[in-house]
């Protein structure tokens, strides 16, 4: 994505530099930068211009029936040239396993509001629907574009709410809508650790009867010290495993909760972990 950008903006940089009579003398020396970069800009702006447009059109309080493509699509193009511009270095281990046929639900651990952006980049063929806290629904386009691609919304305080939407995401795995992703530590924690699981996201594997996606992540939290430095991050996105609907037949929500954070806790390593008191 990030060289396809670049080679456009570098041939809008030379078509005007040629327009313009720049290579005509030494002109191009200053041109043809200032083209480069004021090509970037413009691509940018038009971009964001479209998010603007396509957000202007969605109703919130209409239900969204069905995952959109061509949302998801531009979605999809935004998160990877947030990867790039951002200047995260992620260094995958696993994804390969990741299920080819059928909906599964993804589990992951939870460091920073870049943690999605990441899961939609990489898992970008399995077509996500996060489970997202409630308040998410007014942030700026991302509330909109959220709603477009089946994100559900969960009332953390609520046990009732929070069934609800638990059923829901069961109907889209049920409907082949899309997959389900979530965080179960439910919170952003801000130590950087590994806590312990909401376990009753895991019902929605039990009853859709579909593989749990477990996956970890690292660093994601040091990007926003390091870009005003312009230091790139090194971001680590690890597939642990895959539990089948066999490996968990017949265990509660905890007990599969247990098995996932054991499995999480073994790869991330004791340093990123929370240490529960006896």
């Amino acid at each position: 994505m990030r060289y396809v950008v670049l080679i456009v903006a570098l041939a809008l940089a030379v078509g005007l530099c040629f327009a313009l009579g720049g290579f005509a003398g030494a002109a191009w020396v200053w041109m043809l930068p200032v083209f480069f970069v004021g090509s970037l800009l413009g691509m940018a702006a038009l971009l964001f211009a479209l998010l603007l447009v396509m957000c202007a059109f969605v109703d919130l309080e209409k239900p969204q029936e069905k995952d959109n493509r061509f949302y998801r699509l531009v979605v999809s193009i935004v998160t990877r040239l947030a990867v790039w511009i951002l200047r995260m270095r992620v260094h995958t281990e696993g994804l390969e396993n990741t299920p080819k046929d059928g909906r599964f639900l993804l589990v992951c651990n939870h460091l920073s509001l870049l943690d999605p952006v990441m899961l939609l980049t990489y898992f970008r063929k399995s077509r996500l629907a996060f489970i997202s806290k409630r308040e998410n629904k007014s942030m700026f386009l991302v509330g909109k574009l959220m709603h477009k691609m089946l994100c559900q919304l969960i009332n953390r305080e609520n046990d009732k709410e929070a069934l609800k939407t638990i059923i829901s995401c069961i109907r889209i795995i049920q409907e082949d809508k899309a997959s389900v992703a979530v965080f179960p530590e439910g919170y952003i924690h801000g130590d950087n650790l590994l806590h312990t699981f909401r376990s009753g996201v895991f019902k929605i594997a039990q009853k859709a009867n579909v593989p749990i996606v477990v996956c970890t992540l690292r660093n994601t939290q040091k990007v926003k010290k390091n870009m005003p430095h312009f230091k790139p991050t090194d971001i680590h996105l690890h597939l642990v495993g895959v539990l089948m609907p066999e490996d968990f037949e017949g265990l509660t929500t905890v007990d599969i909760g247990n098995r996932v954070h054991e499995m999480m806790a073994r790869d991330l390593g004791p340093d990123l972990v929370l240490q529960e008191t006896p």
